[in-house]
């Protein structure tokens, strides 16, 4: 499939779960109606609660619990491939969960599972507004490329997008595109959200599938939003700057062989 189709979802979710779930559902569905194959869900899709230490109250085992059997049921509903932002999911050897970012395929069984590597514990500059994402998340250790009917696609999640090292990893593992659930907080994504997606796109010639928290919590945070795909050129496909809703492009897979072969930066590397 030369020219397949993906879209990028972008929600505003809060405290309730089940209505989180009920309108990813409705999300995915329209994804699938304006013919995507594969889609993704933002960071914390599932539940946006007031402090990091609430995301607690929503653990879920490992293939056990509504959300992963809601997202489940959804990407079977739809036909869809679904990467399905993060939910916290327990581990056994820490008290901590990890912020994990399962895939299921059209028939609504896991097939992958990424642990966000790089967790946000930063002060915002100008802004009385930290994050201490370690204090209730168990870093993840493994990149992580699944193979989906759209290509390769390496996992990444949020404050991911700034290690550049990671990117070059997944490609170096095969990766064609690379999904970036994410809550970007405004500040930040005012500054930096779209030239650092791009910046992934040129330097490792894929497409960037970018799927954002966007507006006003009821936790009383502001998320950036701007959900995006950009091609392995860098030039952006579709994107939904506020409110909620799908973007889909198709993909130029032939496209992106053509250049990969005839501007072969990937293999110019020296220094890993």
């Amino acid at each position: 499939m030369n020219r397949p189709r993906i879209a990028a979802v972008q929600m505003t979710s809060g405290l309730d779960v089940r209505a989180n779930l009920d309108a990813a559902r409705a999300l995915l569905a329209e994804a699938a109606r304006r013919g995507a194959i594969l889609a993704v869900l933002p960071e914390n899709f599932a539940f946006m609660g007031r402090s990091e230490a609430e995301r607690r109250e929503v653990v879920e085992r490992i293939d056990d619990g509504p959300i992963q059997e809601g997202i489940a049921e959804a990407a079977r509903k739809a036909g869809l491939w679904v990467i399905a932002g993060t939910t916290p999911v327990a581990l056994d050897d820490d008290d901590r969960p990890a912020n994990a970012c399962l895939v299921y395929d059209d028939r609504g069984r896991r097939v992958a599972r990424y642990d966000k590597i790089h967790l946000f514990d930063v002060d915002i500059p100008g802004r009385d507004e930290g994050y201490r994402e370690s204090a209730n998340a168990a870093p993840g250790l493994e990149p992580v490329v699944v193979e989906t009917p759209a290509g390769k696609v390496g996992l990444s999640v949020c404050y991911d997008l700034r290690f550049p090292e990671l990117y070059r990893r997944l490609v170096g593992q095969g990766a064609e595109i690379l999904s970036v659930p994410a809550a970007f907080t405004a500040p930040t994504g005012r500054a930096h959200w779209e030239v650092l997606l791009r910046a992934r796109a040129i330097e490792d010639l894929c497409f960037v599938a970018a799927a954002a928290q966007a507006g006003f919590h009821p936790n009383g945070r502001e998320t950036y939003g701007d959900s995006l795909v950009a091609d392995y050129w860098g030039r952006v496909l579709a994107r939904r700057p506020r409110g909620t809703g799908v973007v889909v492009a198709e993909l130029d897979r032939e496209g992106q062989r053509r250049t990969r072969e005839g501007f072969p930066a990937l293999s110019h590397r020296v220094l890993e």
